[in-house]
């Protein structure tokens, strides 16, 4: 059993994410909601002519149409209205005289619809969404099936976005893309006018974009409101209060069985006696939820000492076939430095570690790596080699160069694996779990740099939490490309921003390189609100706090009202610029649609940051009564 008794309501406007370990049963849920298996139990309730866009973790075969016309394929409630007013055309110019006012309000009932639905911008907007995810301009042209599977995932995701479905659902739409990606897919689903559930492991976007989160843990889905940080702390003390109930209960078992044990052959109490054995056998016991399983903390092997500089470039130039793709690069990591990379797909991230690991040769400047250097890399598709046939203590063991004294049952239980799980075959883990286990033979043997490369795509929640714990106690150098914001906080001391063929480094992590696509809507941690007992307030203090309220009110209603003006005057300029980006004469000129797609963008994320400024306004004004 996955889980039972599960009621879920997805409306207009509500964000869902959908949490839980790998294998509680996120995707059969998901797949329960859209028909493609059967509950056991219970009903699905779709109403008539509603769309729902589905992105899973696997793609099937790739299209051979060109990445533009496949984004705008999705629309196909647009482009059957379109080929209406196509065959309407054709009969106005043969169409008898008596059904010639009948075919032309036809066909502006039809061109009216058209434009509603935003038809003569679809093309426009197609190309926002691409740029948005990162596809330069001439990508738009190139044939899906000549893309690697992560950009093909992004044409499937542009698709769904374009088609703007009433019930969207993502399974994990954040693994391919970079953090300027992320972003901009964060502003675009934080307004999404239809219902979205999304599955995802990424606590900034969860707190980004959910309003809502679900999580599936021990049989059952959970409903808390909020975001991340909301959902973490109200988890915690429903967890608290129901231990406290189980508590209560067995105090009040234990007091009732001694009683019976008391007065069991006891001839005057046995009425007593009897009536308390059935109350004990009717008496359900409270199931207590299970805290998350992987909380055993990795111990690494002790890695030899290297020298002060770990790796060293000096006025590098690196790229292929006599094209730089980052120039003029002259940096050093030092023995102990946790390094993230970022930047968006295609700025040369990956050109820059091959020639760090000595697995490029520097166009121009050169690359020294420090002494006693051992490396261990792991790399986004390394579960792809894992030999399905063997078990995952056969294929863990089989790459552990020195165990020593350690248990490597242990060491894999500390991934997760424990008991019979290290048993298992490798077919018959899940994506996530597969990665997990890559991830444990990186890190299992005594090397002092480490290399990875988005290392939480498929993970779960815990196992996030494990990793994070680890490179944490690493005592080595650690090389880490991943789009996960809240990894590179926890992890990083430093950042290399790969963009418009440059590498530039920065000490910390400043939050404007991690968000570079501008303001974000993410919401900061929630905090207590309880208060400790005070003395009773004076009547004087009573009117200066109720003058104060009067005062709060009239500025939170200036303040709702400063951004509802903002929000529509956000809006007419959004619309402007899609107007412009409707005419098809642009497009001669890709640089102004390149301006045109930014200031749109901005437009967006303008009228974004203005609601959620109107929403805390509103929903403060509305506490204060």
């Amino acid at each position: 059993m996955l889980f039972r008794d599960v009621s879920l309501r997805l409306s207009n406007g509500r964000r869902v994410a959908l949490i839980g370990g790998n294998g509680a049963g996120k995707t059969t849920l998901i797949e329960i909601l859209l028909g493609i298996q059967e509950a056991d139990s219970g009903e699905v309730h779709v109403p008539k002519d509603q769309r729902v866009g589905y992105l899973p973790q696997d793609l099937e075969a790739a299209s051979d149409r060109l990445v533009v016309d496949e984004v705008m394929s999705g629309s196909d409630h647009i482009i059957e209205v379109h080929e209406q007013l196509e065959k309407l055309e054709a009969r106005l110019g043969d169409v008898d005289a008596a059904d010639y006012a009948d075919v032309i309000d036809r066909y502006g009932a039809l061109q009216s619809r058209f434009e509603q639905l935003g038809g003569y911008a679809l093309e426009a907007e197609a190309h926002r969404v691409l740029a948005g995810l990162g596809f330069a301009p001439d990508d738009a042209r190139r044939p899906v099936n000549e893309m690697s599977g992560g950009w093909r995932m992004r044409v499937a995701l542009a698709r769904l976005l374009l088609s703007a479905p009433d019930v969207l659902i993502l399974d994990e739409p954040t693994n391919h893309l970079d953090v300027d990606s992320v972003g901009w897919l964060e502003n675009h689903l934080v307004t999404y006018p239809g219902a979205l559930l999304f599955v995802s492991h990424d606590r900034d976007f969860i707190d980004t974009v959910a309003e809502r989160v679900v999580e599936i843990a021990d049989e059952t889905a959970t409903e808390y409101v909020g975001g991340f940080a909301e959902f973490v702390v109200a988890r915690e003390d429903r967890i608290a209060q129901i231990e406290a109930a189980a508590a209560a209960q067995n105090r009040q078992i234990a007091h009732v069985e001694q009683f019976v044990e008391r007065f069991r052959y006891k001839a005057t109490k046995a009425r007593q006696v009897q009536s308390r054995i059935k109350t004990l056998e009717k008496l359900a016991a409270i199931p207590v939820p299970q805290k998350p399983q992987l909380v055993k903390k990795f111990g690494f092997p002790e890695p030899r000492r290297s020298s002060r500089v770990v790796v060293e470039l000096d006025a590098v130039d690196a790229g292929y076939d006599g094209e730089v793709v980052v120039g003029d690069v002259s940096m050093a990591i030092e023995r102990g430095q946790k390094v993230a990379i970022i930047g968006p797909n295609g700025a040369g991230k990956t050109t820059l570690l091959k020639v760090m690991l000595g697995q490029l040769d520097p166009m121009v400047g050169a690359v020294e790596i420090g002494n006693n250097v051992d490396i261990a890399t792991f790399n986004q598709h390394q579960a792809e080699v894992l030999r399905p046939e063997r078990t995952v203590y056969e294929e863990f063991s089989g790459i552990v160069r020195e165990p020593g004294k350690r248990n490597l049952r242990t060491v894999l239980g500390s991934f997760g694996f424990s008991g019979d799980a290290a048993e298992r075959r490798i077919l018959e883990l899940s994506g996530g779990e597969q990665t997990r286990l890559s991830l444990a033979m990186a890190l299992v043997n005594p090397v002092n740099l480490l290399v990875l490369d988005e290392p939480t795509n498929h993970l779960d929640l815990p196992s996030c939490d494990v990793l994070e714990d680890a490179l944490t106690a690493y005592p080595g150098t650690v090389l880490l490309v991943t789009h996960d914001r809240h990894l590179i906080r926890s992890v990083a001391d430093a950042l290399i921003e790969v963009r418009d063929g440059r590498a530039r480094w920065h000490d910390g992590v400043p939050e404007k390189v991690l968000m570079p696509t501008g303001e974000t809507t993410r919401r900061p941690p929630s905090t207590s609100t309880k208060k400790s007992p005070a003395s009773q307030p004076s009547k004087a203090d009573k009117r200066k706090a109720s003058a104060a309220e009067r005062q709060r009110g009239s500025d939170l209603r200036k303040a709702v009202n400063k951004a509802e003006r903002a929000i529509q005057k956000a809006e007419v300029r959004a619309a402007e610029i899609e107007a412009q980006l409707a005419d098809p004469a642009l497009y001669a000129d890709p640089a102004r649609v390149r301006t045109l797609a930014d200031e749109l963008d901005a437009a967006k994320a303008a009228a974004a940051g203005h609601l959620a400024e109107w929403e805390a306004a509103s929903l403060e004004l509305e506490e204060l009564g």
